[in-house]
């Protein structure tokens, strides 16, 4: 049984994890090779997988609609990991195949012309392309050259979706977003927005902060049955160990630039989540909803892939 567990994990593409079997540990190497023998004495070869973007440029070729030349430069970008948009960016064509999640966005910084561009590159291999911290302003200077993208000004997030292309993995188990106070729901709702577009199921509880301890109170049993809980709190930064106290599900806490003077834009709530007195809160960047969307889903991840296995085992 245990050898069979650890073949699977070896075909999901596990790297630097140690199982252990009667015998001892079995470790994996960085290609996703065991570094022990198995029963038979033989190392199992990671499985092999194809990548549908080079299938679809030798397809393109052989039909004619593509020339050699024009193939081998993308052959060349797809060999790198990245694909180059103009004299500005190259956007990581891989990010999806190594950690299970495609590039997001970062608007900040970039002019609509850049964003538009980098969007529609990403929007050629992948269903659904997003940025975080767009303005009003430039999401409709960007709407102006990609008609199709859709706004969320709460959340300040901006989406294009790509109907045929590969679509993200919905992932088994619930992301509870819950926010502090009604000026901490734009954090929260990029947290949502980001986690759904990885393929979480979410929901959020607004407006749940200590001073009113009876609304958490009144949510528990639903708060409970969530697998991954995010709590956004700005100000004393005291809800997200209160919730961690009263539920065995992963905390992940969101402090927010939300509050008076001594609150210090942030850095209050977020010495207050790392010295929390329950256990085991993990803790993202002020204000940084897009952080804790992106943790969530690596747990719900891991669980579903362990849970594959699992099942897979007992066949």
């Amino acid at each position: 049984m245990c050898v069979r567990l650890h073949k699977l994990v070896v075909q999901e593409g596990y790297e630097q994890r140690c199982f252990f079997t009667s015998t001892g540990a079995v470790g994996l190497t960085s290609n996703g090779v065991t570094s022990s023998p198995t029963q038979n004495g033989a190392a199992p070869a990671a499985s092999q997988s194809v990548d549908p973007q080079l299938v679809s440029l030798l397809q393109k070729v052989a039909s004619g609609g593509l020339q050699p030349e024009t193939a081998a430069r993308h052959l060349r970008e797809l060999g790198a990991g990245y694909q180059q948009v103009m004299d500005f960016a190259q956007v990581d064509t891989w990010r999806a195949a190594r950690t299970g999640f495609p590039e997001v966005i970062w608007g900040p910084g970039k002019t609509p012309e850049q964003i538009a561009a980098i969007m529609s590159r990403l929007a050629e291999t992948e269903a659904a392309v997003v940025a975080t911290r767009i303005t009003p302003e430039v999401y409709h200077q960007v709407h102006a050259l990609l008609p199709d993208v859709h706004y969320s000004a709460l959340a300040r997030v901006l989406s294009l979706k790509t109907p045929g292309k590969r679509k993200q993995e919905r992932l088994p188990g619930t992301v509870a977003v819950l926010s502090a106070g009604t000026a901490d729901e734009r954090v929260a709702e990029e947290c949502r927005i980001i986690a759904d577009y990885m393929g979480c199921y979410t929901f959020k509880l607004p407006d749940v902060s200590v001073d009113g301890l009876h609304r958490v109170l009144h949510n528990l049993p639903a708060v409970r049955a969530a697998d991954v809980i995010v709590v956004v709190s700005g100000t004393d930064g005291a809800l997200p160990s209160v919730v961690a106290g009263l539920v065995e599900t992963p905390v992940i806490a969101v402090p927010t630039s939300v509050g008076y003077g001594a609150a210090l834009q942030g850095i209050t709530p977020l010495l207050s989540a790392l010295v929390s007195s329950s256990p085991g809160v993990s803790v993202v960047n002020i204000d940084n909803g897009f952080g804790a969307a992106m943790v969530a889903a690596r747990i719900l991840m891991t669980a579903s892939k362990l849970r594959r296995i699992a099942l897979a085992a007992q066949k």
